[in-house]
Order: structure tokens, then C-alpha cells, then sequence
């Protein structure tokens, strides 16, 4: 039942990510696009990672086991709870939230929420998505193929983000980013 579970909500995960991709773009006539590629690069790093994890975790000197099932508990628990904190910060962002990185006529910084303790909580909450999805492989190699080119392309959005985020609302801005840290309360 557990495996069940888990491969379900491994299955709704790209689903997810697939309907905001052609649901929440920017609208041209109401917002600035400043994406510069870096959705297309996401996109193509997922893709790399999720290949390579699903190519490496038939090497069997790198799986691991957890006793009974505690490594599909544990990917379930980060698969579900990232997949939580990620809808709980697009939600908070309403019509703010795109896929592509833009700035709307009229933009806010939104303090609320998760975005209190974290200035991009939607990236947490994707990273330890993946993070539960390379728990599941139960390898390590697929879990680092997974996590590095995933993780090397977030942090290249968040630049772009941020980039667009000072230009937009300048000092309010600088002042948050001094305040909040980027993807974990109080440390980075």
C-alpha cells in the first residue's frame, strides 16, 4: 500500500508541475517577462536529472535500504511535504506566481505566509520534492544525479529572479533580502 502511495503521488508531481507550466504564464500585456531562458534550463535540468536517476539506480553497489520500509516513508513524507510547502507558496502568490520570472504591473512583495522566513519558498518546496523522488530511487548515485542539476538550475533562476525582484522594487527589496534568507529559515 505504501509503494502505492508513493508511486501515486511520484505520478501527480510532473502532472502538477506540467498544468502550472501551461496555466500560470505571464500575461505579455500585464507583465515584464525577465526570464532570460532560465525556465527552459530548469526544464532541461529535470529532465538530465530524472533520466540519469532513472539510468544509475540499477547500479547496486550504490542502493540503500532503510529498514523495512522506512526509505518509501521517508520519500513519501518529503514527496508530499515539498509538494505541501511548494502549492502553499503559489497560492500565497496569487496572480503573482508565473512559471516564466516577471514582473506584473503594480508588483507586491508578498511578506506573508512562507514567505516570512523564506524569500522562495516554491523552490523549497520543489527541491525537497526532488529530494523525496531521489529517496525513492534508493540509490545514492541517482539521488546526487538527481539533486545536482536540479538544484544548479534553481539556484541559477533564483539569480534571475532576484536580478528582476532589485530592479523592480529596489530598496524595499534589499531590505527583505536582509531580513529573509533564500530557501532555508535562517541559514541560506
Amino acid at each position: 500500500m505504501l509503494s502505492i502511495m508513493l508511486w501515486s503521488v511520484v505520478a501527480l508531481f510532473p502532472v502538477s508541475e506540467i498544468a502550472l507550466s501551461i496555466f500560470k504564464r505571464a500575461d505579455a500585456a500585464s507583465a515584464r517577462r525577465e526570464d532570460r531562458g532560465s525556465l527552459r534550463l530548469l526544464w532541461l535540468m529535470i529532465a538530465l536529472g530524472v533520466i540519469l536517476a532513472v539510468a544509475f539506480q540499477w547500479v547496486p553497489a550504490a542502493r540503500f535500504r532503510l529498514p523495512g520500509n522506512w526509505d518509501q516513508l521517508v520519500a513519501l513524507g518529503l514527496l508530499v511535504s515539498g509538494l505541501a510547502i511548494r502549492w502553499l507558496a503559489i497560492v500565497t502568490l496569487g496572480r503573482q506566481f508565473t512559471v516564466d520570472v516577471a514582473i506584473h504591473t503594480n508588483h507586491e512583495l508578498v511578506q506573508r505566509g512562507l514567505y516570512r522566513w523564506v524569500r522562495h519558498p516554491s523552490y523549497t518546496g520543489l527541491l525537497i520534492a526532488f529530494l523525496g523522488l531521489g529517496i525513492a530511487y534508493a540509490n545514492w548515485l541517482s539521488l546526487v544525479m538527481l539533486m545536482v542539476p536540479i538544484t544548479t538550475a534553481v539556484v541559477h533562476r533564483i539569480v534571475r529572479e532576484e536580478q528582476a525582484l532589485h530592479s523592480a522594487l529596489g530598496p524595499v527589496y534589499t531590505a527583505y533580502c536582509a531580513r529573509v534568507k533564500r530557501l532555508v529559515p535562517g541559514l541560506f
